[in-house]
C-alpha cells in the first residue's frame, strides 16, 4: 500500500504507466476501486492509497467499490468474500 500523500505526482504517474499502481483506496472507509472510479476521484489526498493488486487491498481489510467494481461488490456484499 502506498499513500498518496507519501508520493509526489510524477513518481506517481511512473508508478501508474508501469503498473504497479492499479487501484486507488479511501484510507478511512476502507474502500478499494479503480484508478478512473468517479468516486476515487472527488477524495482527499491525505485518505487515498493505492494499490498493485485486488488481493492487497482485501489482505489489509478494503472493500471493492460499489460503483466501479459492482460484481466484485456484489459478492461481498453477500458475504461470499
Amino acid at each position: 500500500m502506498i499513500k498518496h500523500k507519501n508520493i509526489d505526482d510524477t513518481e506517481l504517474h511512473q508508478k501508474i504507466k508501469q503498473k504497479e499502481i492499479v487501484y486507488g483506496g479511501n484510507l478511512n472507509l476502507k474502500i478499494y476501486g479503480t484508478l478512473q472510479c468517479k468516486s476515487g476521484k472527488r477524495m482527499k489526498r491525505k485518505n487515498r492509497v493505492f494499490f498493485n493488486t485486488t488481493e492487497q487491498a482485501k489482505e489489509l481489510g478494503f472493500r471493492p467499490c460499489g460503483h466501479c467494481l459492482r460484481v466484485d461488490y456484489k459478492i461481498w456484499e453477500n458475504g461470499l468474500i
